[in-house]
């Protein structure tokens, strides 16, 4: 396996150097062999709707440069194709792969209404102005419906995409996690503990220091 490097908080450490260690059962690495194998290409919504999904995740969830890509959309659109759901339903909403198709739905049409191009072609800030409506529930829209733009904001959108980031590898090695350590588990559980295959922290400055001993973490 390549050694990559991680900037950040732990930088030089890399999680999926543990996938064949103790750390990692055989569920687990087939569970996260999986999740690594998802293409991005949509194979539930339309092209449209994933152009407007792909732009919607990249200003929720901006992802830090020099390193590879959690595919979000990818993520949200295998769980519609799934047809997973999440127990519960709030009241005015539809089912999740509803709520989302009206929801990019409506991004698309107030973009094209207000500014002639799609959601995908917006601006950066223009992006961000129409999902501030969306979160606030000032979103008017034809295509939502009676479904409240505020309610699927946060039981959908927040919850779908920074749910798909923190579910990845790469996110886990960017906050310094080990990853799901079965059969191995975690022992030192109190503030300030740290088990020898974890992780260190690095200071302001001490950045080379911590890559070095982060990439002899397994």
């Amino acid at each position: 396996m390549t050694e990559r490097i991680t900037p950040g908080r732990y930088p030089g450490y890399d999680v999926l150097s543990k996938r064949d260690t103790l750390s990692w059962n055989d569920k687990t690495r087939e569970v996260i062999d999986a999740r690594l194998s998802v293409p991005r290409v949509p194979v539930f919504l339309s092209i449209e709707a994933w152009q407007t999904l792909e732009a919607l995740c990249d200003r929720v969830m901006p992802q830090p440069p020099g390193r590879a890509r959690v595919p979000l959309a990818a993520y949200v659109d295998r769980q519609l194709s799934a047809g997973k759901t999440k127990g519960y339903r709030f009241a005015h909403m539809p089912q999740p792969a509803e709520a989302w198709r009206r929801g990019l739905a409506a991004l698309d049409e107030v973009a094209r209404r207000e500014q002639g191009r799609p959601f995908a072609l917006l601006t950066q800030s223009d992006q961000d102005a129409l999902l501030e409506q969306m979160a606030d529930g000032s979103l008017q829209a034809s295509s939502l419906g009676t479904m409240p733009s505020q309610t699927f904001w946060t039981s959908h959108v927040v919850h779908d995409v920074i749910g798909a980031y923190y579910a990845h590898p790469e996110a886990w090695s960017e906050m310094g996690w080990g990853g799901p350590a079965s059969p191995r588990g975690y022992v030192r559980l109190g503030l300030d503990r740290r088990d020898a295959w974890e992780p260190h922290e690095a200071a302001p400055g001490d950045e080379e220091h911590v890559a070095r001993k982060n990439r002899r973490v397994r």
